[in-house]
Formats: structure tokens, sequence, C-alpha cells
């Protein structure tokens, strides 16, 4: 079974702000990391911004339809894409905007990151917390106070 489920209720940051950093942290834990995005168009745009993120950091990974890579996917330390797929074997997943995954239990970490200003969104984290928690599993919920600290509110 997975052993930690994390839901970031995004408020005060985007995704493009608050995923790096959340990678970052994966990474510095001697982690590899799965970002699952819900198409195609969003992979690709999270792919771009990794790459530029931040001047002075370096998020090394790879995204599902860059032809330089092809082959070259479980060298990754973290692989952006939009199937069920985790050819890095990746201690942690991130499911952002929505994208889901049925199987949770290879990885040691899952965090499903959602924008709390989108009510679709926001109900599809309520449904997938509520089905999480009656399978069983262990979960927190954080939310950024008003410094942009993340705190642990369930």
């Amino acid at each position: 079974m997975v052993s930690e489920i994390l839901f970031y209720h995004l408020e005060r940051q985007s995704l493009e702000e608050a995923l790096p950093k959340l990678l970052e942290a994966s990474l510095k834990r001697g982690w590899r990391a799965v970002v699952q995005a819900p198409d195609e168009a969003r992979v690709k745009a999270l792919d771009e911004h990794l790459w530029r993120w931040r001047d002075d950091s370096f998020l090394p990974h790879g995204a599902d339809g860059d032809e330089r890579l092809q082959g070259f996917a479980a060298d990754q330390p973290i692989w952006v894409t939009a199937k069920d797929e985790t050819p890095n074997d990746a201690q942690v997943l991130f499911l952002v905007e929505g994208a889901a995954r049925q199987a949770l239990d290879d990885f040691e970490r899952c965090v499903f990151m959602f924008n709390g200003r989108d009510e679709e969104g926001l109900a599809q984290a309520r449904k997938k917390w509520s089905e999480l928690k009656q399978a069983g599993h262990d979960m927190t919920y954080w939310q950024q106070n008003n410094d942009g600290v993340w705190e642990k509110q369930a």
C-alpha cells in the first residue's frame, strides 16, 4: 500500500509556482518522481516550464513525447507524462489538474495537486479524498497560510 497520500490545495500559488518546489524537495530526498498531467498539451507546457522555472535551479527531467529522450525515460529523475506509466521507477507520483491513476501502491508517496479556484477541480479532489479515505488510506491535506508556507490541515 502507498505509504503517504497528500492533497495540496492550490489557492495562493499556481501549479507552476508550487510544483517545482515540491519536485526539488523530492529530489533532495533521493526520490525519483512522475508528474502525471491530464493531457499531452499540459505535459508539453509543464516540460517547458520546468526547464526555465528559475535561473538558479535545475530540475533534471524528461517528458513523454520528447523524441530526444526516446529510450532514456528510465534514466530521468523526473518524468512528465499524461499516461499511466512509471518508466523511471519513481518513488513519488504527482497527479496534477485532475489526472487520475488507479494503481497508487507502487509509490512511497502520492501527491494530488488541485486548484482551489476551480470548482470542478475542487469537486474532483473532494471525491477522490472520500474514495481513498473509504479505502483505508492514510492521508494528509495541505493548504498555504498567508505567508505562503504549507501547513497540514488534516
